[in-house]
């Protein structure tokens, strides 16, 4: 009686733990789903509901019978949070922001996924900061903070780690990783990022056998920090000027993805050093580069993010440090093996590949392999241990840009583009076979959850539930 008793336990703590899609990404940060969901649907088909929802780009955050989201609406930012099973609003709450930062023409102030304990739910706004809420909306805690400094607006997502909400705010001035109490919001410890520049990457909780580490992919490089005290470990160069993409892991290593203008070989944006650009187009000579003196080019289109403190004046050293990140940008997928201390770059660098790269989303590993889309619907595939391809800047029938990450379940890949058209790849065939293309006849930015065969899935105005 007692062993049936155990085992009906033990049945019912698995199914609960498959009810759960707590953070971007899902379970430990991998987008790996559960269940079998369906490989063709739309708005029409396999459809278990759909409901409208306030504008925004972050993805479901998914606990037992509730769904998390967060968005903007008539000039307020949202949290909300969702019947699972219907898809009815039970509660939304509102980030007292004083201001909504700005966001890139086709990005969302409200970008980073909600993420959960189990007991709380934390909503990260670049806005205002950090709030917590229960799961039946009463706000538990707030931990305001400074708007970051970069116009294209926030979009790293908040994780939690042993019982700490992780908050990553790499901005052009001030960069900086955070640490805060889950149950009271109190900082547990901060650490300073004056290196980094810009980006949008989610953390990532590396677990491996030499022990856990708190993996932040930056502009130009990738570094790991101990989770309990924020203690930099190892740094490897090898990244591009901008972090979009976020890590992941499989077969003992991890895997980093990157790509940004200006960093493929052949391609690159070379600067020339500033006294020999001042000299040409500082035209009134006060030592400093100002929007209208730029040159038209690939330059001053970026001139907002060379004037790091955006007071309209790009001194020596930001054109300086603008010129050592195209120098020094790398543009790739990279595994890296674990136990590295210092600058690990040529010590653990275990296979690289540095072609036919994603530009936002990030690559997802289902059976082994690593799934990558490059803008235009070219699809790549890599052993993940040797990084051998499967196959390579394969054509899969859906165009466009993709800004949602890839997800996995029960053997397939499902790659989401901007307009709307989920492609769903066999992750276990040795070449590239499209099993679907489903159109949703609506824009895409958000990543799917799939949690017990039911694929969550956000458009510009709705969020669908699809499950057979």
């Amino acid at each position: 009686m007692r062993c049936s008793l155990m085992l009906i336990l033990s049945v019912a703590l698995s199914l609960q733990a498959e009810s759960h899609w707590p953070q971007f990404r899902g379970p430990s940060g991998l987008g790996a789903g559960t269940g079998e969901p369906p490989v063709e649907f739309g708005p029409e088909r396999n459809v278990r509901w759909r409901v409208q929802v306030p504008h925004g780009h972050s993805s479901p955050c998914v606990w037992g019978d509730r769904i998390a989201l967060t968005g903007l609406e008539d000039g307020r930012l949202l949290t909300f949070c969702l019947d699972r099973a219907s898809g009815r609003e039970l509660w939304r709450a509102v980030a007292p922001a004083k201001a909504v930062e700005p966001a890139h023409r086709i990005g969302s102030p409200a970008a980073p996924t909600p993420c959960t304990d189990g007991e709380r739910v934390f909503a990260y706004f670049g806005s205002f900061g950090v709030l917590a809420y229960d799961w039946e909306g009463r706000e538990l805690w707030r931990k305001p903070l400074p708007m970051p400094i970069v116009e294209f607006g926030t979009s790293s997502s908040p994780i939690v780690v042993d019982g700490r909400v992780i908050v990553v705010a790499d901005q052009d001035v001030g960069s900086f990783m955070l640490a805060l109490d889950a149950q009271t919001g109190a900082e547990v410890w901060r650490v300073e990022r004056p290196e980094f520049r810009r980006g949008f990457a989610t953390p990532f909780l590396w677990e491996h056998e030499h022990g856990r580490e708190l993996v932040v992919v930056g502009s130009l490089q990738v570094c790991g920090y101990d989770p309990a005290t924020g203690e930099k470990l190892w740094s490897s160069r090898g990244v591009a000027r901008v972090a979009n993409a976020s890590p992941s892991a499989a077969g003992g290593v991890l895997l980093v993805s990157s790509w940004n203008v200006g960093g493929d070989e052949g391609e690159r944006i070379e600067m020339e050093p500033f006294d020999v650009f001042a000299a040409a187009q500082d035209a009134d000579k006060d030592g400093v580069i100002r929007l209208e003196e730029m040159p038209d080019g690939p330059l001053k289109g970026r001139y907002s993010q060379m004037d790091a403190d955006k007071d309209g004046r790009a001194t020596r050293e930001e054109y300086e440090q603008m010129r050592a990140m195209f120098a020094q940008a790398v543009n790739q997928i990279f595994a890296i093996r674990p136990g590295g201390r210092g600058d690990i770059t040529e010590t653990h660098t275990v296979w690289q590949v540095n072609k036919h790269l994603p530009y936002v989303a990030s690559p997802v590993v289902a059976d082994g392999r690593v799934f990558a889309m490059k803008s235009g619907g070219l699809a790549s595939a890599y052993d993940a241990r040797s990084g051998s391809p499967i196959f390579q800047a394969e054509r899969v029938g859906a165009s466009g840009d993709y800004y949602s990450s890839a997800v996995s379940a029960d053997g397939r890949v499902y790659f989401v583009s901007q307009r709307g058209t989920v492609v769903v790849l066999d992750a276990r065939a040795d070449r590239l076979e499209v099993l679907a293309r489903n159109d949703l006849g609506e824009a895409v930015f958000a990543t799917p959850a799939i949690v017990d065969g039911v694929i969550y899935l956000r458009t510009e105005k709705h969020l669908f539930a699809f499950g057979e």
